[in-house]
């Protein structure tokens, strides 16, 4: 059967993605509680994970938050990052004590057919992704350039930075993770300067991130609340993490490394997703404070008084501003003066580009793992740049910038769509005790993770039910109708493999399931040998 297929003995310890070309030496240190140098070691692959929750897809669902609920979504923010951080542990786990990452047990774990349809979600969510980081990027170079370089001139621009800092793990992985940690860093300090430009209520803020309620919140609110919930947890993040984690030097053979490493990364990713909450806690802050409730007449009269060229962005009506991370920088410029516009683009700017690298990374390791390429470094990287900028550069040459909301919806719907395919495998195969040994889910990560995973894929559901009902094409309701049955019976085919490996054991017909981790083991122990 297809449940049994693997590699040939001994392919798993070669690693052949370009980032694990050199593997960081844990130091021995004689602490046994805790020690900085050994964190310092395992830090990076948390900081890189965390860019997902940085990307221009983020900080506009931040912005927008801000400008439509004030600070009363904060709470929301707050949730999902935990939930994240929650799901990244499971991710973190599994290429750990596997020495594999989830593209790669799915490809040994799944049967020909599903293994091919993963495949193709996990990439069509990467594609959706890196469409809105490199049109996040052409969108800070045309701020940045005050409309001289137009949307297809900046997409070129990012595809060519991209290819260029990519290669830059040549020199080495610590400072390819260093340049990711500068990039970080240039986030924070661009949007912590708008923070303190405007100075929000403070009290609000924490209410707002404390108090789990919404004082009059309508539809608009509660679209904007799963939003937040579908642009933070991303899929093909998960599938990341589990493969950068494979950058350290771990003997998997030592069940005590194991463990030390399974808690320095779990310290790391806290680390890392707490600097990426407070950044995006800036981002809706600053317009929370300044542009909740404005109107599009304030905005262009502000424009107006100032200077600010594109106050044809705000028609002169009553109607609630509606923003987005282009029209965002224009507002800033409008309020506060042409610097806050300059900072905040330089913001976008290390938001799309590291977030374009991470998801150029996230490709080669879901091509790598599900096909189980051995194609040279170059075209690897080619082929999967040319997958996801094809679209995007269609998509900037035939839209200006100020149309681009409406395909942000879209992408954001795709993805939340993608969503299941990758929290379901990844709960199933660290659930299972023959993958994981001693490592695997107890009875409380199980059932939290089974309801988490539960509730996050229902929300993300919701989100793409009310983007397709606000479409109002009979056609597209019938398409929706067809394409929905298609997708929850794949759906369900992987719930079905995740409830066994639960422990619901009467699922399991025939024992297909339940025998084929066993192989697994089987050969896997030959390669540690």
């Amino acid at each position: 059967s297809d449940l049994n297929r693997g590699l040939p003995s001994g392919e798993w310890n070669n690693p052949f993605s370009t980032y694990f070309e050199e593997k960081v030496h844990i130091p021995e240190t004689d602490s046994q509680a805790f020690s900085f140098r050994k964190l310092w070691a395992f830090t990076g692959p948390g900081f890189l994970m965390s860019i997902a929750y940085l990307d221009p897809g983020n900080i506009e669902s931040d912005l927008q938050s801000g400008a439509k609920a004030g600070f009363k979504l904060l709470w929301v923010l707050l949730v999902s990052t935990i939930i994240g951080l929650l799901l990244q542990r499971l991710a973190a786990r599994l290429g750990v004590v596997t020495g594999m990452h989830l593209a790669e047990i799915c490809n040994r774990q799944y049967p020909t057919v599903p293994r091919i349809i993963l495949w193709l979600m996990v990439e069509l969510a990467i594609i959706g992704s890196d469409m809105q980081e490199v049109i996040g990027c052409a969108i800070a170079l045309n701020l940045l350039s005050v409309g001289r370089i137009p949307l297809w001139a900046g997409v070129l621009i990012t595809i060519t930075d991209t290819f260029v800092f990519l290669f830059l793990d040549k020199y080495g992985l610590r400072k390819l993770e260093a340049f990711f940690g500068f990039l970080i860093t240039v986030m924070a300090l661009s949007f912590g300067y708008e923070y303190v430009l405007v100075k929000p209520d403070q009290g609000e803020l924490l209410k707002g991130m404390f108090v789990p309620y919404c004082a009059g919140c309508g539809p608009v609110q509660l679209e904007q609340a799963v939003g937040v919930v579908g642009a933070v947890i991303m899929p093909h993040n998960i599938y990341l993490h589990s493969a950068l984690v494979k950058s350290r030097e771990v003997d998997r053979k030592n069940k005590k490394e194991i463990k030390e490493a399974n808690k320095y990364f779990f310290i790391e990713s806290s680390i890392a997703l707490f600097i990426s909450f407070l950044i995006n806690v800036f981002v809706v802050a600053v317009f929370a404070q300044a542009f909740y409730n404005k109107s599009n007449m304030e905005v262009n009269a502000e424009c107006n008084v100032t200077g600010i060229p594109h106050t044809d962005l705000f028609p002169l009506n009553n109607d609630t501003l509606e923003v987005d991370i282009y029209k965002g920088g224009v507002v800033l410029g409008c309020f506060f003066g042409p610097a806050a516009l300059y900072i905040w683009a330089i913001g976008i700017l290390a938001a799309g580009q590291s977030s374009t690298m991470t998801g150029t990374y996230s490709g080669q390791f879901v091509m790598e793992g599900f096909l189980n390429l051995r194609w040279s470094r170059f075209a690897r990287v080619l082929l999967t740049r040319s997958i996801a900028i094809t679209p995007t550069l269609l998509v900037a040459i035939f839209q200006d910038v100020q149309h681009l909301t409406g395909m942000n919806d879209f992408l954001n719907v795709l993805q939340s769509m993608q969503l299941p395919f990758a929290l379901i495998p990844i709960l199933t195969f660290t659930s299972l005790t023959s993958i994981m040994n001693d490592f695997a889910n107890g009875l409380v990560w199980k059932i939290s993770g089974g309801i988490v995973i539960l509730v996050v894929c229902a929300i993300n559901m919701y989100f793409v039910v009310v983007y397709v009902t606000s479409l109002n094409s009979v056609l597209l309701y019938v398409f929706a109708a067809l394409l929905s049955i298609a997708y929850l019976c794949f759906v369900g085919y992987l719930a079905w493999h995740c409830l066994i490996a639960l422990g619901v054991s009467c699922l399991d017909f025939g024992g297909r399931v339940r025998n084929q981790p066993a192989v697994f083991i089987e050969e896997q122990s030959e390669y540690d040998s």
